[in-house]
């Protein structure tokens, strides 16, 4: 009997030593590679109390749990908590990170055991004997191949007069302090400029770093190379900007990995100012000299383009007439070259200040206004009707038009460089996306020098004619079919002022077209009235006249109502939005974005010869391609974020997002065969089974 008694009473009490054990952890949850439990650090509670739970992950080895900035693909794991009223709960206590390489992506995360704390307060009158505590818990658990769960996990703690610590879990909790980074009152504060996220850290320079975390998600590029340098006695960190970022946050956590251990301290969103040690290091003279040419050679390339055809038939004409002497004919070069090259240069500079001002502004911006468009239409269209013989522009209120780009001597050869740049801007060339791009995120003299390139190869043609012989032979005799070839080179100018006429109506609708067209026959009457004039057929009433319709033209594209025509879904495209892009790519889906303007003929036409095909549209309905059209004819301050991210500062900008592959760039010039061939390449490809 007593053996008996001995025998009940040792079970009573193991009994009850489980059930106090029990009552500090939920138990295991055993899931698809980990396994997961809730823990209290005390056994007993009392009222007012602060107390710590973890949540204990266990993983196979080799696989992995999220951070709460995940990288570049991922997700943090998350803790929704039922507690009874009053009782709060704070933010889960991160580990320090792990970078975790998926190529070409990288994430953040832990492998091994991982413990993530959680604080919870009990109110000071807080009457329940009992402090019953429910969690669901989201984490994604990831190897070649990732795995979401979620488990619900229960706690039910005395609460009593005197609080006891729950000793079989001491060193638990021990082991996560260990790992959770110190909190420091260092000085930190950060900015996103120029494609790159850059913060400044005050903190002693014998505290070496050798990596460092964000908490803020898609605000850097993950897998991109870290930065790290001493300028004036301050830690700079640098890192190329995430693709989706879209706005800075005021603050957030940093995570540095030093010598004695990781730190946390707090960014703060204030402006990082940019040494000039800073800018040297950035500033590479190999890339700059690589950016030089590309530029010259996207000029060079930009006289082919149809934008600027008609303006240099003017010219080449003066060229060709045989009335120059060759000193004559090399200044008129030279003042054409300096036209081209200072209007590149201040047309860099207004980007300059706009982006100084915190403006959005790329190539081709000053057609994003509808005033400029359809002043630049009349323009064209006045010189159409010099060509065609309606009138001899001559000194007056005409002084700087037509009469400018055909007068022979150092005005007209400067003024036409001039009016070269300015209809060239709705034309993109190969390789200028490149070097404008660079030259956006480079300091302002070498940004200058880029243009100035662009500028130069512009001008080569018409100074390898005046300045060689050789090339100037190729050009014919001058004779009675130059005065019929001007007349026919009307024409293209006429279809300019068509086709900028076309883009101001889809800026400001019908009714604003309707006007400007008026304007453009008022326009056309003054014209008239002025050759009268100069063939003494009409008084100098008539001066006053043209004068009154050239003033009523102008003041009709003046329509006060502006009515911008955004590209809408169709069966073959739809609109885009960053929220859309998002979506499609966590989907996994391949997606097209194809950013464009009207007044971007570049675009147009490569839309019309390879992306609006029967056979481009084939190859998207074979690889179930989503299009994203962006439209940039007008300003969108998103649109020109999302350039910025490419570094491209104007359109067209065609990106094809594939599954497991960074994007890729399409080449500015399209053929048919592009889109189809750039598909084939990326399936062909073993797609990368990315962590998500």
């Amino acid at each position: 009997m007593t053996l008996f008694l001995r025998l009940f009473f040792s079970a009573v009490l193991l009994l009850l030593a489980a059930g106090t054990v029990q009552a500090q952890t939920s138990g295991w949850v055993k899931a698809s590679h980990l396994k997961a439990e809730l823990v209290s650090d005390h056994q007993d509670l009392m009222p007012g109390q602060t107390f710590k739970l973890a949540l204990h992950f266990i993983p196979d080895d080799h696989w992995h749990t999220y951070w709460q900035n995940p990288g570049d693909s991922g997700l943090a794991t998350s803790i929704d908590w039922t507690l009874p009223e009053g009782v709060t709960a704070d933010d889960i206590q991160w580990p320090a990170p792990m970078a975790i390489a998926v190529p070409p992506l990288v994430n953040y995360g832990f492998e091994g055991p991982t413990i993530l704390v959680s604080e919870l307060t009990i109110p000071a009158d807080f009457k329940q004997s009992q402090l019953p505590i429910k969690a669901k818990v989201d984490w994604l658990v990831c190897k070649e191949i990732c795995i979401p769960a979620e488990a619900s996990f229960e706690l039910n703690l005395p609460v009593t007069q005197t609080a006891i610590e729950a000793r079989d879990y001491k060193q638990l909790f021990e082991q996560a302090s260990q790992k959770q980074p110190k909190p420091v009152s260092l000085q930190g504060r950060y900015d996103v400029q120029n494609q790159k996220f850059s913060a400044v850290v005050q903190m002693p320079e014998d505290l070496k770093v050798s990596a460092f975390f964000v908490s803020a998600p898609e605000l850097v590029d993950h897998a991109a190379p870290q930065e790290m340098d001493w300028v004036d006695g301050e830690l700079l960190l640098r890192q190329q900007k995430n693709t989706y970022f879209s706005q800075t946050p005021a603050q957030f956590e940093l995570v540095l990995n030093t010598v004695a251990g990781p730190v946390l301290l707090q960014l703060q969103h204030e402006g990082v100012p940019v040494s000039s040690e800073l800018s040297l290091a950035s500033f590479s003279l190999l890339d700059w000299l690589a950016m030089l040419l590309l530029a010259a050679l996207g000029g060079l390339i930009l006289n082919l383009m149809p934008c600027v055809f008609p303006v240099l038939s003017l010219k080449a004409l003066s060229l060709a007439n045989g009335q120059n002497s060759t000193p004559q004919i090399k200044a008129e070069a030279l003042w054409y070259s300096a036209g081209v090259i200072i209007s590149f240069v201040l047309l860099a500079a207004v980007l300059l200040l706009f982006r100084t001002a915190g403006q959005a502004a790329g190539w081709g911006f000053q057609l994003q206004n509808p005033l400029i468009v359809g002043l630049l239409a009349y323009l064209l269209f006045i010189l159409g009707l010099s060509l065609s013989g309606v009138m001899q522009l001559g000194s007056g209120w005409m002084n700087s038009g037509q009469q400018l780009t055909q007068k022979q001597g150092h005005k007209g050869s400067f003024f036409t460089g001039v009016l070269a740049v300015v209809v060239a801007s709705p034309c993109t060339a190969p390789f200028m996306g490149t070097a404008l791009g660079y030259a956006a995120t480079q300091p302002a003299l070498a940004a200058l020098a880029i243009f100035a390139a662009l500028g130069l190869g512009m001008a080569l043609p018409f100074l390898l004619l005046a300045w060689w012989p050789g090339f100037a032979a190729v050009l014919p005799k001058p004779g009675l079919w130059m005065e019929k070839l001007k007349q026919w080179l009307a024409y293209p100018l006429y279809l300019s002022a068509v086709w900028l006429l076309w883009v101001y109506g889809r800026q400001q609708g019908l009714d604003a077209l309707a006007l400007a067209l008026v304007g453009l026959v008022l326009m056309g009457a003054a014209c008239w009235l002025w050759g009268q004039q100069q063939l003494q057929q009409a008084g100098k009433v008539s001066s006053l006249i043209a004068l009154f319709l050239v003033a009523g033209s102008v003041a009709l594209l003046w329509y006060p109502q502006p009515a911008a025509q955004k590209i809408t879904q169709t069966d073959h495209a739809e609109a885009w939005s960053e929220q859309r892009l998002k979506q499609l790519v966590q989907e996994g889906k391949p997606v097209l974005v194809n950013m464009t303007a009207d007044w971007c003929i570049t675009c147009l036409v490569n839309e019309r010869v390879a992306l609006n095909t029967d056979s481009s549209k084939a190859a998207m309905a074979l690889y179930n391609l989503t299009y994203l059209k962006g439209d940039w004819t007008n300003k969108d301050p998103a649109i020109s974020a999302y350039l910025r991210q490419f570094q491209r500062d104007g359109v067209p900008l065609y990106v094809l997002y594939w599954p497991g592959q960074p994007p890729e760039i399409l080449p500015q010039i399209l053929t048919p065969d592009s889109l189809r061939q750039a598909l084939e390449q990326l399936s062909s490809k073993q797609p990368l089974i990315t962590s998500r």
